[in-house]
């Protein structure tokens, strides 16, 4: 749809154009149409909230303010799939969505309007090297926000790889016949996706594990010291005394 500039509207149109060509069942070709709506309604919410999560905030933890914003969330997602909880430090509320695919969770941030964001107050960022399951000697060494999970990271890892390959970019990519690869996806991905993700690259190309071959370790000073030298049973020769067994 990108692609070609067509919007969620005039695929449904298209969409609702061509089902009864394709089937005689009026009752299936409605379902289809139903569903892929719903599909396209809940993908376009999504975004959105990650979209918010990542720039957007709340003014206060009032109740009426949290009750308002969940409800938001309820009508796109379903009351039953919401649940939101301020966080115990009071500066975010946790936001935990139940979708078919898996659960989704994120955090947004509550800021007072009008207030300025203090560089030194920016969550801090914390290495997340990756690599795939067929190379994992192969690490790409990438960075997470510090609030950021491990898991959630990976989830939005993937996410970003796969709104890649559909841009109009990833797409122009695959017809000019580029390998549509994770290493390719980190080389070319715009550090914006990444950053909405809460995601940095630090190297474009990824490094083999190094493993550390230590030779021999010399002994210690105190070892040596104390190591007796010759045997203490036998009393020490003088320089006059002739050869052992007396043997010239």
């Amino acid at each position: 749809m990108k692609s070609k500039g067509m919007n969620e509207a005039e695929f449904l149109a298209l969409l609702q154009k061509v089902l009864p060509a394709a089937t005689r069942d009026p009752h299936l070709s409605t379902a289809i149409y139903d569903h892929v709506a719903r599909e396209l309604r809940l993908a376009h919410s999504l975004k959105t909230f990650e979209k918010f999560c990542s720039e957007g905030s709340l003014p206060d933890l009032e109740p009426e303010t949290v009750s308002n914003y969940q409800s938001l969330l309820e009508t796109n997602f379903g009351k039953e799939n919401v649940t939101v909880v301020p966080t115990e430090a009071g500066d975010a509320v946790q936001v935990e969505i139940n979708l078919p695919e898996g659960k989704v969770t994120n955090r947004i941030r509550v800021q007072p309007e009008g207030a300025v964001e203090d560089d030194a107050a920016k969550v801090p960022w914390v290495p997340f090297p990756v690599s795939l399951p067929t190379d994992p000697e192969l690490v790409w060494a990438l960075a997470r926000r510090e609030d950021l999970g491990p898991e959630e990271a990976a989830m939005g890892l993937a996410r970003a790889e796969g709104d890649f390959w559909e841009s109009k970019g990833g797409l122009k990519l695959q017809r000019d016949r580029v390998e549509k690869s994770f290493a390719e996806f980190i080389a070319r991905v715009p550090a914006a996706a990444l950053a909405e993700r809460g995601l940095k690259r630090l190297y474009k190309i990824p490094e083999a594990l190094k493993v550390l071959h230590r030779g021999p370790q010399p002994e210690s000073q105190e070892i040596q010291e104390t190591r007796p030298v010759g045997n203490s049973d036998q009393p020490e020769s003088s320089p006059l005394d002739g050869p052992p067994n007396g043997t010239i």
